[in-house]
Order: structure tokens, then C-alpha cells, then sequence
């Protein structure tokens, strides 16, 4: 298994996030192949079945495409949907617990603001 694999969420979505990674990361720009089920599965030492699965969650929400005999490419849009999709997330994921703790504290608009600069100062 490559590092950075985990053992607590399933492979093949570890397979899905792996290549959404690479396509929001320009590694595989829009309508350019991406490895193959085979060289996925060595390079990440796991079943092929589970590499073709999760590249096939990525066919399923449009990320990916088949071209019959050539293998698979990304999608044209690919890389801004993934990006929205990751908006939402961390907006879900980070933003409203941020939101829901500061108005626990009492914390107005201008600390958030204060804090959030201080932060970026750090960079």
C-alpha cells in the first residue's frame, strides 16, 4: 500500500480521493489520460478490482470518461466541479463548526476577522 493510505476508510475511495487530488492539483489536466486500472494497482499495491472501483466512482459522478480501447481520461469541468464539490465540504466541514463555536464564545464579526488575520500572518 502507498503511503498515506489509511486503514480506516476503504481503498477504493482512498483510490477516488488519490486521483481527485491529482486532477485539483493540475497533474492530470482536463482530457488527459490518467493511469490505468493496472498501473494503478501496482503503483498502489492493492487488487485491481478495487482500483477499477474506485476510478469507477469517479466515472460515476463525471469526473472521469472511458474512451473504449484507450483507457480513461478527465473530464472536461473536472477540475472546477471538484473544486465547488470541495467548497461545499469545507464549508460543512470547517466553516459552520467555526461559525457554531465562535457563537458559543460570543465572539463578533470584527474578533473573527481579527483572529482570521493573525492566522494568515503565521503563513
Amino acid at each position: 500500500m502507498i503511503p498515506g493510505f489509511d486503514e480506516e476508510r476503504p481503498l477504493f475511495l482512498q483510490v477516488a480521493a488519490l486521483l481527485e487530488e491529482a486532477i485539483l492539483s493540475g497533474a492530470y489536466p482536463e482530457e488527459s489520460q490518467v493511469p490505468s486500472i493496472t498501473e494503478l494497482s501496482v503503483s498502489c499495491k492493492i487488487n485491481p478490482a478495487t482500483a477499477l472501483k474506485g476510478v469507477n466512482l469517479l466515472v460515476e459522478q463525471g469526473f472521469l470518461y472511458k474512451k473504449r480501447g484507450l483507457g480513461m481520461f478527465v473530464a472536461g469541468g473536472a477540475r472546477e466541479r471538484l473544486a465547488q464539490e470541495r467548497k461545499k465540504q469545507f464549508f460543512a466541514g470547517y466553516i459552520e463548526p467555526l461559525l457554531a463555536e465562535a457563537e458559543k464564545l460570543g465572539l463578533s464579526r470584527e474578533d473573527m476577522m481579527e483572529m482570521i488575520q493573525k492566522g494568515a500572518m503565521r503563513q
